[in-house]
Parts: structure tokens; sequence; C-alpha cells
């Protein structure tokens, strides 16, 4: 009786219904920890920011189902079941939820391509149609932005186009200064570029441009003044 139980055991464990899944899922554990260990070292890396680690995160996710689904998949042929049908029902019930979601995914992918395209990130100023301000939170299905009055609009991903950001590049800040018509302009161009060095010296201050007569007014001169600040700093 002892053989008979050993050889029934011996036969169960080396039947491939019982090793090959387990084979299955081992590999599957195993492939999918070395794409998040690689995955990791990179989002881990000084020059990726959080917008690069959010695409990682997203595209750690996808392949871990992926793997899951794969694997789940492989067991069931192993067993006799006929995959190519749960697929195409997977496929239909997958129509049926994308139809029935489709706002949703559009977000969801909306959110994507605005990662990818570097539209914006935390911190930036933007204005998206018509308000204006500074994003403190983005995700894949909105965007939160607050205004100086500390208004927070939340918006849809795919409900704009088209976004202005102010924080990309450099702000200028242009200055039209009034003088009187009998202001010796020579000696008036000398005293601003003289002043270079000081308006550099000024927090956020990038460039100093003395640009010289702009327009004749009525009543004075003016004369332009630009500075290059750093972003939204102007």
């Amino acid at each position: 009786m002892d053989k008979i139980k050993d050889i029934k055991i011996v036969e169960f464990i080396t039947n491939e219904k019982f090793y090959i899944p387990i084979v299955y899922i081992l590999m599957a554990i195993i492939i999918y920890n070395i794409i998040k260990k690689i995955l990791i070292k990179i989002s881990n890396g000084k020059r990726i920011d959080n917008k690069k680690k959010t695409v990682i995160f997203l595209f750690k996710n996808i392949i871990k189902y992926l793997i899951y689904i794969c694997a789940i998949l492989g067991i069931l042929s192993v067993y006799g079941i006929d995959t190519s049908g749960i697929i195409a029902s997977i496929g239909i019930a997958g129509l049926v939820i994308g139809l029935a979601l489709q706002d949703i995914i559009s977000d969801f992918l909306s959110g994507v391509l605005i990662l990818f395209d570097n539209k914006y990130s935390i911190g930036d100023v933007v204005e998206i149609g018509g308000f204006k301000g500074e994003v403190i939170n983005f995700g894949l299905m909105s965007t939160k932005i607050k205004n100086a009055l500390g208004e927070i609009k939340i918006i849809s991903n795919s409900s704009f186009k088209e976004v202005t950001n102010f924080s990309m590049a450099n702000s200028n800040l242009v200055i039209n200064l009034d003088v009187s018509y009998d202001t010796d302009i020579d000696k008036l161009d000398k005293v601003l570029k003289d002043l270079n060095d000081k308006v550099l010296e000024i927090p956020n201050v990038k460039k100093y441009n003395v640009l010289g007569i702009n327009e004749f007014s009525g009543s004075s001169i003016k004369y332009l003044v630009t500075i290059e600040c750093v972003p939204n700093t102007h």
C-alpha cells in the first residue's frame, strides 16, 4: 500500500498539470521582480524628476499586469482550457467597458500625454481655460491649479487642448521711463547703463538691457529698459 501511495505521489508531482503552473508562477514573479528592480534603479537616478518617476510607476504597473495575465493564460492552457475564447471575451468586455468609461479613459490618456509632452509640472504657473495659477497637484485624471486668491480649480486632463505655461522661460519686465524733453539723453543713457551691475545683483534678475528711446509722447520721452527675470518673478 505504501509503495502504491508513493507511486501516486510521484506521478502527481511529475504530472505537468502540477509542476508547470508552479513554473509559470515562479517565472512571472522572477521576471516582474527583475523588471521592478531595474525601474526602481532608474527612478532613483539623480536626473529623474517627479514627472518621469510617474511614467516609470505607470509602466511598472502595466508590465506587472501583463506578466500576470500571461502566466494565468499559460496555466489555463495546461489544464486544457481554450484561452483563445477567453482572450476574445476579454476583448469584447474591454470594448464594452471602454465605451462605458470613455471619459475616464480619455482623461487618463490625456494625463499620460501631458507627462510625455512635458506641458507642465507641479510648481509651474499656467493658464488653462482662462484660469491662471500654480499647479499644486497633477494626476493622470485631473490637474489642480491654485490662483493668487487661493481658489483651487480641478480640471479634467481631457477638457483642454491648449495651455499657457509661464514657467518654461524667463519673464521680461518692460519699463518705459518718462523723461522730459530737455533731458540730456546721452547722460541718461550712461547713467542707466552704469546701473547694470547693481541691477544684476537683485535676486532672480538674469539680464539688464537699456534699449533707448521708445516713444515721443505729448509731454515726455519714453525711454525703454527691459529686465529679464526668473519665470514669474518680474
